[in-house]
C-alpha cells in the first residue's frame, strides 16, 4: 500500500503563485510515477501533470504548459507542482495520483493511488 498526502493549497489572487506538495509512504518502492489531477465543482477530474520515478520525463495538460512545474524530491518521496500565473479557472481541488505501472499517462485509471485532494482557490 501507498499512501498520499497532498498539501499547498489555499486562497490566491489571480496572477498569483502556489506550490502545492505530495508526499508518499509505505510502498513507494512498487512505484512508476506522480500525476496531478484536479477537479473543479460540477466538472470532471481532469489530468495537469505527471513525472516519472526518476524525474526525467514529464507531462503537462495544455493548460498547464508554461505556468505549471512538477519536479520530484526522491530522498523525501515528495512531488511539488509549482503553480504560477493562476488564473480563477483554476480553481479546483487538486489531487496527486501514483501509478503503479508504466505508461501511466494522462488517464486517472491507471493510478492506483490517491490523496484526499488539497483546495485552490483562485479569485479574481
Amino acid at each position: 500500500q501507498v499512501r498520499l498526502v497532498e498539501s499547498g493549497g489555499g486562497l490566491v489572487q489571480a496572477g498569483g503563485s502556489l506550490r502545492l506538495s505530495c508526499t508518499a509512504s509505505g510502498r513507494t518502492f512498487t512505484l512508476y510515477g506522480v500525476g496531478w489531477f484536479r477537479q473543479a465543482p460540477g466538472k470532471d477530474r481532469e489530468f495537469v501533470a505527471s513525472i516519472s520515478r526518476r524525474g526525467d520525463s514529464t507531462y503537462y495538460a495544455d493548460r498547464a504548459k508554461g505556468r505549471f512545474t512538477i519536479s520530484g524530491d526522491n530522498a523525501k518521496n515528495t512531488v511539488h507542482l509549482e503553480m504560477n500565473s493562476l488564473e480563477p479557472e483554476d480553481t479546483a481541488t487538486y489531487y496527486c495520483a501514483a501509478a503503479t505501472a508504466p505508461n501511466f499517462g494522462i488517464w486517472s485509471k491507471a493510478y492506483a493511488y490517491w490523496g484526499q485532494g488539497t483546495q485552490v482557490a483562485v479569485s479574481s
